[in-house]
C-alpha cells in the first residue's frame, strides 16, 4: 500500500514539475498503474478495508464454536471457560487449527454480542404510585442581571410522567434533602420507591451488583418518607431514562424560553408554574389523558406525607476567641457565652442554626457565594456582644460588630461617648435589649433623642412608661373654675436674695 509520502511525491512530480510517468516511476520505483492511479483519482491517501475476513481453519467449525461461545456465556461467572479450555474443547472434537484464531474468534464474538445487547432496551412500566426517579442537571440562567450557572433537581413520578423541577446554587446533600420535601409536597404524596444514580450525597460505597452502603443522613430521609432507595448500575443511565429523557427536553421547553428573573426564588415560582401549564398540555402516549390528568389520578396511590423531614447536614465547630465560626469561607457570629467553646451548626439550605447543650443558641441567614475565590464575609449579630462590652465597656467605641446597630442607637452612642462614662452608661442602654422588647428599647431612644435629652435616665422612664402603658406625652388638663388660682405663682429668685440679706449684715439667723 502506498503511504501518504509517496503519493505526494508523485503528485508534485507531475503536477508542479511535470514529469512524464515513465520518469516517474524510475525515480520513485513504482509502476505505472499505481501513478495512473494517483494521477486520475486526485486522492492524497489510499485506504485498504478487508471485506471478507478468510478463516481457512475455523471455518468449517464456526457453528460449532457459536454454540460453545453461546452455552458458556450462559453460565455463572465462576464457571466460565477461559479461551485455552474453549480451544481445548474444539480440538477433542477435531479441530486441527490453532490456539490464536480460536482466541480472536470469541473476542470478536463477545464485541459482537455486547454491541447488541447494548442496543436494544427494555420497555418499562409502573404501578400508580410505585415509584419516582431523580437527578441533577447544571443550567445557566440569569439572575439579578447576572449569567448564573444553578444545579436543578429533577424529580420524575414513573407511572403518570409528571415532572417536578426547582433551582438550587449547589448539589450538597441538604439540597436533596429539600429537593424531596418540595417535590413530595408539590405532589400530594411520595412513592414507595426511589431511583437514584450512586452520587455521593446519597452512596457512601458501592459494591457487587445491587448493593449499596447509602450516608447515614440519606437512610433518615428515606425512613421518615417510607421510601425505598435504589441506586443505578454505573455508568447506566437508561435504568432511570425517564428523567435522563426530561433532563434534555426540558433545556428546549424550559431554559431556552426562559426570562430573566430577579432572585432563586422567582426562578423556582416561574418553573413550578412553568411544569404545571406545560405537562397539562402533554398528552401521556400511552394512558388516555394529559400527563397532568393521570397524575391527578395517580395522587390516590401516594403514600401520604408525615411531617416535613428536618433535612439538615450537621457539622461540629469551635468557636473562635472572637465569637466567631466559619463555614464556607464565611464566618457568623455566636453568642459570647460560647467563646472557645464547641457547637453543632445545622446547615440548611438557605440558613445556619447554631445548637449547643440541646438548644439552639442562634440562627443566621446562610451566604451562598457564587465564585470560589471570594475573601468571605463576616456576619455579625451585635446582641452576641453585649455581654463581652458590660466587662469592657470601652470596647464599644470600635467594636466591629456594633457597626450594624440601628441608626438610632448609632445616633445615641454619639452623643454619649463624648462625656466622661457615657460609654458605660451607652452599654447599660443596650443592655436593656436582653430584658425588654428591642422595638420598644429602640423606641424609647428614638423619643429621647427627639426631646433632645439623650441620657440613661430619660431613657430608662420613657422605656417603663412605654412597658407600663403609660402615656409618653402629658395631656392638657384644664382644672374646674373652683380651683383657678386667682393669683398665678410667678418665678422671682430676688426672693431668695433677700432671705440671704439679714445673714450677710450680721442679723440673727433662726435654725428655722
Amino acid at each position: 500500500m502506498l503511504v501518504v509520502e509517496t503519493i505526494a511525491k508523485i503528485r508534485r512530480a507531475y503536477f508542479q514539475d511535470g514529469k512524464p510517468i515513465k520518469q516517474i516511476c524510475r525515480e520513485l520505483r513504482v509502476s505505472r498503474n499505481t501513478v495512473r492511479r494517483v494521477i486520475r483519482s486526485g486522492a492524497t491517501e489510499f485506504t485498504y478495508e478487508r471485506r471478507v475476513q478468510p478463516q481457512p481453519r475455523i471455518g468449517p467449525w464456526r457453528d460449532e464454536l457459536d454454540r460453545i461461545l453461546a452455552e458458556n456465556a450462559r453460565k455463572p461467572k465462576r464457571e466460565r471457560l477461559t479461551h485455552i479450555r474453549i480451544f481445548e474443547e474444539l480440538r477433542a472434537l477435531g479441530y486441527e487449527g490453532g490456539y490464536d484464531a480460536v482466541r480472536r474468534y470469541a473476542v470478536t464474538w463477545a464485541r459482537s454480542e455486547r454491541e447488541a445487547s447494548a442496543a436494544a432496551y427494555v420497555p418499562l412500566s409502573f404501578d400508580p404510585g410505585e415509584a419516582y426517579q431523580f437527578d441533577w442537571s447544571h443550567e445557566i440562567v440569569v439572575i439579578d442581571g447576572v449569567t448564573t450557572t444553578v444545579k436543578v433537581a429533577h424529580v420524575r413520578l414513573c407511572h403518570s410522567r409528571m415532572v417536578f423541577v426547582r433551582a438550587y446554587p449547589r448539589e450538597s446533600q441538604e439540597m436533596v434533602f429539600d429537593a424531596h420535601d418540595k417535590a413530595f409536597a408539590f405532589f400530594g404524596g411520595a412513592c414507595a420507591r426511589g431511583i437514584y444514580d450512586n452520587m455521593k450525597t446519597a452512596v457512601d460505597t458501592i459494591f457487587v451488583g445491587r448493593d449499596r452502603a447509602y450516608n447515614r443522613r440519606f437512610q433518615q430521609m428515606c425512613g421518615h418518607y417510607l421510601v425505598d432507595p435504589v441506586a443505578c448500575t454505573p455508568a447506566s443511565g437508561w435504568e432511570k431514562g425517564q428523567v435522563e429523557k426530561n433532563v434534555r427536553d426540558a433545556r428546549h421547553r424550559l431554559w431556552q424560553v426562559m426570562p430573566a428573573f430577579p432572585d432563586l426564588a422567582a426562578l423556582n415560582l416561574w418553573l413550578e408554574q412553568r411544569c404545571m401549564a406545560l405537562w397539562a398540555e402533554t398528552a401521556h402516549g400511552n394512558l388516555p389523558g394529559s400527563i397532568a390528568d393521570v397524575w391527578e389520578a395517580e395522587k390516590p396511590a401516594l403514600m401520604p406525607l408525615p411531617t416535613a423531614f428536618d433535612g439538615y447536614v450537621e457539622q461540629s465547630k469551635r468557636v473562635s476567641p472572637t465569637c466567631l465560626i466559619t463555614f464556607e469561607r464565611n464566618r457568623y457570629s455566636v453568642p459570647a457565652s460560647f467563646a472557645n467553646r464547641p457547637v453543632s451548626l445545622h446547615i440548611y439550605p438557605g440558613r445556619l442554626v447554631i445548637v449547643a447543650e440541646g438548644h439552639v443558641v442562634c440562627e443566621h441567614q446562610r451566604i451562598i457565594e457564587r465564585s470560589h475565590r471570594h475573601p468571605g464575609r463576616v456576619i455579625y449579630d451585635w446582641r452576641h456582644y453585649l455581654a463581652v462590652v458590660q466587662r469592657k465597656p470601652g470596647a464599644l467605641r470600635n467594636g466591629a460588630p456594633f457597626v450594624e446597630m440601628p441608626e438610632a442607637f448609632r445616633q445615641l452612642q454619639a452623643q454619649m461617648l463624648r462625656k466622661p462614662g457615657g460609654d458605660r452608661e451607652m452599654v447599660e442602654i443596650l443592655s436593656l435589649v436582653l430584658h425588654h422588647d428591642e422595638q420598644a428599647v429602640l423606641c424609647a431612644v428614638e423619643m429621647a433623642l427627639e426631646a433632645g435629652v439623650p441620657t440613661k435616665t430619660h431613657v430608662l422612664n420613657l422605656l417603663h412608661r412605654l412597658v407600663d402603658g403609660t402615656p409618653t406625652d402629658q395631656p392638657d388638663v384644664t382644672p374646674p373654675e373652683a380651683l383657678a388660682l386667682r393669683k398665678e405663682p410667678q418665678a422671682n429668685v430676688e426672693r431668695y436674695d433677700g432671705l440671704r440679706r439679714p445673714h450677710e449684715t450680721g442679723g440673727t439667723r433662726h435654725a428655722s
